[in-house]
Formats: structure tokens, C-alpha cells, sequence
């Protein structure tokens, strides 16, 4: 069985289009098991409840931003060997060095593209 076909992955946005768009490369990536959260306190008790593999969320959202998500993530038993990958249009050097300290796997900047999703959820969990 391909990784495509088990793997669970939580998607993390409080725009319906973006969220729509990282759902759609995913799809087309052949998986399957897609979960979503509006905003990254609601993920935290989902994800804590039902762990995922991997948690692919927007970085500026209102309330609990995607680094206070990988933070809670990383904090929990239950969910710190999540993989976690953070997506943002603001890729600066000091949001990606934060996410970095706090356990962030990989980072997506926006716009992205169906193949640089592919590439960066394989460079956290293996050959899809």
C-alpha cells in the first residue's frame, strides 16, 4: 500500500480558499484521508483527540497563529511526533527561524504548486 493511501493529514486555514487550494493539490496528490480546521485552538483539541501524521497549517490566523498551533503540537504527548508543516505568502527569516526552534518539519510559501507540495510533505514523511 502507498503512504498516499493511509496517510492522515490535517489541514489548518481560516480562508476557505486557501484552504480549498491546499486540499485540491493534495487531492491530486491521491490522498485521501483529509481532514480541516477554521483555526489552529479548534485543531488543537481535534488533533489531541484524534491524532494525524501530518498538519499542514497556515501561519497568520486569528486567536492561535500556525506557530502557536506547532507550539501546543509540540507540547502534547499525544501529538508531539507530528510532522508539521507551516504555509505562508510572509516567509521571513524570523517566522521561519521561530518555526524551526519550536519543531517545524518543512515550510510552503504561497503561491505554491501541486509539485512543491509533493516535494515538501515527502521531504517530512517519505515517498507518497
Amino acid at each position: 500500500m502507498a503512504l498516499r493511501d493511509s496517510i492522515r493529514i490535517m489541514v489548518v486555514d481560516d480562508m476557505s480558499t486557501s484552504r480549498g487550494l491546499i486540499i485540491q493539490a493534495l487531492e491530486e496528490l491521491g490522498i485521501k484521508k483529509i481532514d480541516f480546521c477554521k483555526d489552529g485552538a479548534s485543531a488543537l483539541r481535534q488533533l489531541a483527540a484524534n491524532p494525524v501524521h501530518l498538519v499542514i497549517s497556515d501561519y497568520n490566523m486569528p486567536g492561535l497563529d500556525g506557530l502557536g498551533l506547532l507550539k501546543g503540537i509540540r507540547e502534547n504527548k499525544t501529538t508531539q511526533r507530528m510532522g508539521f508543516i507551516l504555509v505562508s505568502g510572509t516567509a521571513t527569516r524570523d517566522i521561519i527561524e521561530k518555526g524551526q526552534s519550536l519543531g517545524m518539519n518543512n515550510f510552503i510559501k504561497k503561491p505554491f504548486t501541486t509539485d512543491g507540495m509533493r516535494k515538501a510533505i515527502q521531504a517530512v514523511v517519505g515517498a507518497l
